[in-house]
């Protein structure tokens, strides 16, 4: 059955579950699908966004420009100065474009016109922790040489006879567990919350054209009721998450180029 790239597989009867999530690629394409598309669309969006919003700023803003300067300053205020200090500058950018990006694309799951989260595929989630990873890890390279190495792997004050021991540790620590965690909070959540939004949709759906069934159908109207609370509820955790994201990645920054660990 030829099925449409920007319509899920819940049309042949099927409950809700992982291949509610998958899409035929486009134009005879494996990789070319519609969470591809999403991710490029929220790229341009924020680019536009930010270049059209600071073009012609002034010193009394419009209430355009108060909704920029505050989006700037939560980021720069709230998280790149507090958690790195004096160097935030050098990072901001980078801060301001994750948060940005990884906001738009959790609440493509709550938008009518595309109704699913760029981030509920795992593949983009560990994407965007690979250039956190990226970031964090060269920025200790940048600011301590190849000591950073041993910085990261033998904290101050341990002794060497734990140095067998804390030394794989932090490894794994720093270099591998941090990026998986990132990848797979973000994942998990918009994964589970879009599940459950599909849950209460289809199966409202489902209850209300129920023939002959009155309770079924009182059931699937509140249940499309409640749909929407869930709606509003996962906007809200996209924009948790993509904080989330975004504070870690800081920390993780701010760790790398400290000078004592």
């Amino acid at each position: 059955m030829q099925l449409s790239p920007f319509v899920p597989l819940e049309g042949s009867g099927w409950p809700p579950g992982v291949h509610s999530f998958d899409y035929p690629g486009l134009f005879g394409t494996t990789w070319l699908n519609k969470p591809m598309l999403q991710a490029f669309i929220a790229a341009l969006l924020i680019i536009v966004f930010w270049v059209a919003t600071t073009r012609n700023l002034k010193i009394m803003p419009s209430k355009g420009q108060f909704l920029v300067e505050y989006i700037y300053d939560f980021v720069r205020n709230g998280i790149a100065r507090d958690l790195l200090g004096h160097d935030y500058r050098k990072f901001l950018p980078f801060l301001l474009m994750l948060f940005s990006w990884t906001l738009v694309n959790n609440w493509f799951g709550e938008l009518f016109l595309f109704m699913l989260p760029t981030m509920s595929k795992i593949g983009y989630a560990y994407a965007l922790a690979l250039l956190a990873w990226i970031v964090y890890v060269g920025a200790g390279f940048w600011k301590h040489g190849a000591k950073y190495i041993k910085m990261q792997l033998i904290p101050d004050g341990v002794p060497v006879y734990l140095y067998p021991i804390i030394i794989p540790l932090e490894f794994l620590s720093n270099f591998i567990v941090r990026p998986f965690t990132l990848a797979l909070r973000l994942f998990a959540n918009m994964f589970a919350g879009h599940l459950v939004v599909m849950v209460f949709v289809i199966g409202g759906e489902v209850l209300l054209t129920t023939q002959d069934n009155l309770f079924y159908n009182v059931a699937g109207g509140a249940s499309l009721i409640f749909s929407f609370a869930i709606l509003f509820l996962e906007l809200f955790i996209g924009a948790l998450q993509a904080y989330i994201f975004t504070v870690l990645t800081a920390q993780y920054i701010s760790s790398s180029i400290a000078d004592a660990h």
